[in-house]
């Protein structure tokens, strides 16, 4: 029986190999400070305001480069030169799986991941996948309130309130918010916008209540990377019981916390093999598969990218202590402390102008508008980026506020 010989590289594909790990090794480890034209190419973020003199501080997409180890695993995957369809490699998995035990010690088997080209994706399925009604809380990152709706399903919100300038949740709100069709809960953890990263004790509060209302959850873990307090660990909602990880669909990804959203490539954590199912034949005919730039760029994000994450961490935490100390002393404005993403989440009705989102525009720096995310009057800002471009954005907000409240 003939075996199928693997042929060596050849000299054009072995130079661009050799060129690769040369140009990684030289590629500096953690720059954050470098400022990166990104207003003259494909960028979503940048191109909104085009021709404009209008710092992009909206899309939850960082101003940084990724981390030298992804860019390498990405050159290496460009240099094999084939681009047919791709499927997740033992690696992958064996890198995600240590990933989230060395991270948060939840052990998590292979056969439990289901992979997605993004997270909204994983919202609308899991909204498929669960025979009945939706419920949320608000404000909430704008595909939790629009994937009901494209599923056919019913939602029902219940208001985020602040106790003692923290965002917690209404739990009386939020059981007058249940159905009796009610199937599906959507939770944001960490949450996005108000920057909430949930105690053990909230989600025990959460975790009950889907209990008692016999409810699938769906637990958006997207910024799980990004807890910015030097004292707080990130706790999946899986990992509380093995009947919460029954009723469990975790969503995550590395897009956030690496800065490669544009790679498309996330995944599902799902313990239990018949809500897997569900999952999955949900999935069928309407979710393409992973691109094989995403999966390398996963898998080495995961494996390799430790100390940058650690780096990308410490130079948020400075950010994050830049905006909250603007913020503050804005007249107008307002805004609780972030504890996770790099996403800030601030009340302008103080400035009693009917748009704070296009004031701020106007003032040259582009907010995401609350509106979005189901509470008017308040305005998101991504620190993700440069403290230069982050300063100047300040600046002019500044002005822009204490001209206003001159007028």
């Amino acid at each position: 029986m003939s075996m199928i010989q693997r042929a060596p590289p050849d000299d054009a594909v072995a130079h661009s190999l050799r060129s690769v790990r040369s140009h990684a090794a030289d590629l500096p480890a953690h720059d954050f400070e470098r400022v990166i034209d990104r207003s003259c190419g494909d960028s979503l973020k940048w191109n909104r305001y085009a021709g404009r003199d209008v710092l992009p501080l909206w899309v939850a997409d960082m101003d940084f480069a990724a981390p030298p180890a992804i860019i390498a695993a990405l050159e290496r995957r460009v240099a094999h030169g084939c681009f047919g369809y791709a499927e997740p490699m033992p690696e992958l998995h064996e890198a995600v799986i240590g990933h989230l035990q060395r991270e948060y010690g939840w052990q998590v088997e292979a056969d439990w991941l289901l992979w997605l080209p993004g997270l909204v994706s994983g919202l609308n399925v899991a909204c498929r996948a669960v025979d009945g009604d939706v419920i949320t809380a608000t404000p909430v990152y704008p595909p939790f309130l629009s994937a009901p709706r494209l599923s056919d399903r019913r939602l029902t919100t219940a208001p985020l309130c602040q106790v003692h300038e923290r965002w917690t949740y209404d739990f009386a709100a939020l059981q007058d918010a249940v159905l009796p069709s009610s199937r599906l809960l959507l939770l944001c953890h960490p949450h996005n916008p108000v920057g909430r990263a949930w105690e053990r004790e909230e989600l025990e509060r959460i975790a009950a209540f889907c209990l008692r209302n016999d409810l699938i959850v769906c637990s958006d873990e997207i910024h799980c990377g990004l807890v910015l307090d030097a004292h707080r660990r990130h706790l999946p909602l899986a990992m509380l019981d093995e009947e919460v990880a029954r009723r469990t669909i975790t969503l995550m990804a590395p897009s956030k916390t690496w800065n490669i959203p544009g790679l498309g490539c996330a995944f599902a954590v799902i313990a239990d093999a018949a809500l897997r199912r569900r999952f999955s034949a949900a999935m069928r005919g309407i979710v393409p598969h992973v691109n094989a730039l995403g999966l390398a760029a996963c898998e080495a994000a995961y494996r390799d990218c430790d100390d940058w994450q650690r780096a990308l961490i410490a130079t948020l935490r400075r950010n994050r202590d830049t905006v909250e100390a603007a913020v503050r002393a804005l007249p107008g404005l307002a805004m609780n402390h972030v504890e996770a993403t790099y996403l800030a989440w601030i009340d302008a009705r103080g400035l009693a102008v009917a748009d704070p989102a296009a004031f701020f525009e106007a003032a040259g720096v582009g907010l995401s508008s609350g509106a979005e995310f189901g509470l008017a009057g308040w305005v998101r800002l991504n620190f993700g980026c440069p403290r230069q471009t982050l300063a100047t954005a300040l600046d002019r907000m500044a002005a822009a506020c204490t001209a206003a409240l001159r007028s």
